[in-house]
């Protein structure tokens, strides 16, 4: 599809973190240091590199333990603490660089994996992405362009200097003109929830229990098609109903199901065969398309609705002091947090009140931004849940790790 893409002009250049990043060219310019290095939440290396910061850091502290053994203490003077400050300016660039040869030889060998997709044409001089202006492009290389500041900078140098450098024939470039990115880029369209789209994990799920697949075009069209459908039809069935008598799936609106259990479907053909003898509860009908499309546009907005004023509700009992508010259950949120500071049954021990306040307070923390919040213990939520995402990250890490050694191990056994 990515190729595909790049054939249509949709995608500008397809290439991989390692080849973009730690590859060098005699004529990139730019300092690449592990802070421009782009990633989605949740990716591999920004987790890979934090375990590497801290064994860097570990092993300094180690050294400097040793260091101090034997030392007595000196007077600072000025030029003293000026030196040192330069030494310690150096001493992180020189972890910057051990850093990205870690994360270098740490991606390598699976870097065809960390794929990156260009929807603009970035500067082969500083690597600034060219948004507005013009950009200038090379007449015979095909992935080489310059932005204006760039290819006025090498207008002054000498001719020998100049594109490419290593060659007495030097290229012309030619310029194209740059839409300008909108002053407005907000965007306007609701905002849709799904628990699917949550973590990653949860999106594996969906794909591994309905297999989607995105080894081929069509495979990837359907797929993206039926991610797209459970991104705008949240409380529709996310996997294929199985019935509990012949254990066939069953197509939508051609079933039946309990509205006591929560688990129970029969197709068309078992509720024929045997009616309703073959459960002791009622059996209603599995709704139809059309109509499970009206329930859940119906369904989805009022969801929204209910889920912004849920949150609005609780950040503004967290603020309020007025003992006689006159905003809609601010008094009813405000019972929930003294009880929750009273209650000794806790929602561990099943106290009701208590787990509809945690689950409140989790909502409010999945969505919160700001680092100042004064809505109770959202602060610690948040970190509980970024440790949660750290220690599932771990986990994928080693899992991607011990595949990559188990390949190595298959491609020398091979050889």
């Amino acid at each position: 599809m990515l190729r595909k893409a790049t054939k249509e002009n949709i995608v500008v250049e397809l290439t991989n973190l390692y080849d973009h990043f730690f590859v060098s060219t005699g004529e990139y310019k730019a300092k690449v240091t592990a802070a421009r290095l782009p990633y989605f939440d949740g990716d591999y290396w920004p987790g890979a590199a934090e375990d590497m910061i801290m064994q860097l850091q570990q092993a300094e502290e180690d050294g400097r333990k040793h260091q101090k053994k034997g030392k007595t203490k000196k007077t600072a003077t000025k030029r003293a603490s000026k030196a040192a400050s330069q030494d310690e300016l150096a001493s992180n660039a020189s972890k910057d660089a051990l850093l990205m040869q870690k994360l270098g030889e740490s991606i390598s060998p699976m870097k065809e994996d960390f794929i990156m997709v260009h929807l603009q044409y970035a500067c082969s001089h500083c690597c600034h992405f060219i948004v507005s202006g013009k950009r200038w492009a090379c007449s015979q290389c095909k992935n080489f362009q310059l932005c204006d500041i760039c290819y006025e900078a090498q207008q002054k140098l000498d001719e020998r200097e100049w594109h490419p450098i290593n060659s007495r024939e030097k290229h012309l470039f030619n310029s194209v003109e740059v839409t300008d990115i909108p002053s407005d880029t907000r965007d306007k369209d609701e905002i849709l929830e799904s628990e699917f789209f949550d973590t990653r994990q949860a999106f594996l799920s969906l794909c591994q229990g309905n297999h989607y697949q995105y080894d081929t075009l069509r495979r990837a069209k359907h797929s993206s098609m039926m991610v797209l459908y459970h991104l705008h039809n949240p409380t529709a069935p996310a996997f294929v109903t199985t019935c509990n008598t012949c254990h066939h799936d069953i197509e939508t609106g051609q079933g039946w199901r309990c509205e006591t259990c929560p688990d129970f479907d029969i197709c068309n053909a078992c509720y024929q065969k045997d009616g309703n003898s073959a459960h002791p509860h009622k059996l209603t009908t599995h709704p139809s398309m059309a109509d499970r499309d009206a329930q859940n546009k119906e369904a989805r907005q009022q969801r929204v609705l209910q889920f912004r004023k849920m949150l609005d509700l609780l950040v503004h009992a967290s603020q309020c002091c007025s003992s006689y508010c006159q905003y809609p259950n601010c008094r009813k949120v405000k019972g929930l947090f003294r009880h929750g500071m009273q209650c000794r049954v806790r929602a561990s021990g099943g106290c009701h009140l208590c787990k509809k306040m945690w689950y409140l307070l989790q909502l409010h923390a999945r969505a919160c931004k700001e680092s100042d919040c004064r809505v109770p213990r959202c602060r610690d939520l948040k970190e509980h849940l970024r440790r949660l995402q750290q220690q599932m990250e771990s986990r994928r890490r080693a899992a991607v790790m011990e595949m990559m050694r188990q390949r190595a191990a298959e491609v020398a056994s091979n050889a």
